[in-house]
């Protein structure tokens, strides 16, 4: 992403965090940990991450990976993960305030623009997808293994 769209999205920080808390706000609350007032926390925290992604050419090549611009959609087999609905919010927010950027910025080639969306895409998607598995790995929700079929059949008559 060029230079001056991360500094036009750092400069418009302040309303990406106010219209990413309002929406925050909107969504049905799942679960207690899902209350936006324990949400709001960690939005300055996020942003941070997405700034140093976005900044950061190493991590840029490593938040892309093998995906190339594949959108994909975070499963969580309860529907109870609370950064779910968080991190929906922040991607609307900031892809918002980067098309408003885009607007007041120079003139910029389509191509150029549309690399700058899908580079903050990449970025957003690597960023909720480690948070999202790493909170899914301690909910005592989740589906429990199942195990191989030949594992639970009964042993022969004979065998016992």
């Amino acid at each position: 992403m060029q230079e001056a769209l991360v500094n036009a999205l750092r400069t418009r920080r302040p309303l990406i965090r106010a219209h990413w808390e309002a929406l925050l706000r909107t969504e049905p609350i799942k679960s207690p940990l899902g209350n936006p007032d324990a949400l709001v926390h960690l939005i300055d925290w996020t942003l941070d991450e997405i700034f140093a992604a976005l900044t950061n050419p190493l991590s840029r090549y490593r938040s892309a990976g093998a995906r190339h611009g594949v959108v994909d959609r975070h499963e969580c087999p309860c529907g109870r993960n609370p950064l779910l609905a968080y991190f929906a919010a922040g991607e609307q927010s900031l892809r918002e305030a980067l098309i408003l950027s885009q607007v007041v910025t120079t003139p910029l080639d389509p191509v150029e623009r549309d690399a700058s969306l899908n580079e903050l895409n990449l970025v957003l998607q690597h960023i909720s997808r480690r948070e999202i598995e790493a909170f899914c790995g301690v909910c005592q929700f989740r589906q429990p293994p199942t195990l191989p079929s030949a594992a639970v059949q009964p042993l022969p008559i004979g065998c016992r």
